[in-house]
């Protein structure tokens, strides 16, 4: 009897093929899946033109430093509805408070998410005003007046809070 003519199974019936086959079958799948997603799913630019907003840096916090020297501080209150908003700005003694303000709702992710509202002053004081959509999930909250000359700001779960309170991003120093 010849040892050399021993039973032996082919290729296909080894795991070692297959375990080496895999690795590279995995990468291929994973890499269609990332495509699809990346197809599906278009986050967008937060920001268009990021250059011009890093040189903008000086006037944002000479923005935010005018709100912390006027004291000013406000809580956003979302309406039973998710669209309508009322807003109670206090700021100073002495300090005189805008009628109309602008207030921007901003994704962390997805810039075409993004609005703005316009609140009016009414007679009791508030500032009101109406989303065009309702919000879900975490958002960047900045309140400004219509000159820009100063902003406070704050982060909202839409989800989870039914106020936010915003406050300017710097405390004022002596």
């Amino acid at each position: 009897m010849n040892t050399l003519s021993k039973d032996s199974k082919p290729w296909y019936r080894e795991p070692w093929p297959w375990i080496l086959m895999a690795g590279p079958a995995i990468v291929v799948v994973a890499g269609f899946v990332t495509a699809w997603l990346a197809v599906r799913s278009n986050d967008g630019l937060v920001e268009d033109d990021y250059y011009k907003q890093g040189l903008a840096v000086n006037q944002r916090q000479a923005r935010d430093q005018a709100a912390a020297g006027r004291g000013l501080a406000a809580e956003l209150i979302a309406g039973s509805n998710g669209l309508d908003l009322r807003l109670f700005l206090a700021a100073n003694d002495g300090a005189a408070l805008p009628e109309t303000l602008l207030l921007k709702v901003v994704h962390p992710t997805r810039a075409g998410a993004d609005q703005s509202v316009v609140l009016k002053k009414d007679a009791a004081g508030f500032y009101i005003g109406r989303l065009t959509v309702p919000l879900k999930g975490r958002w960047h909250v900045l309140l400004e007046d219509e000159g820009r000359s100063w902003r406070i700001a704050g982060d909202w779960n839409a989800d989870g809070q039914a106020a936010a309170s915003l406050k300017a991003a710097v405390s004022v120093s002596n």
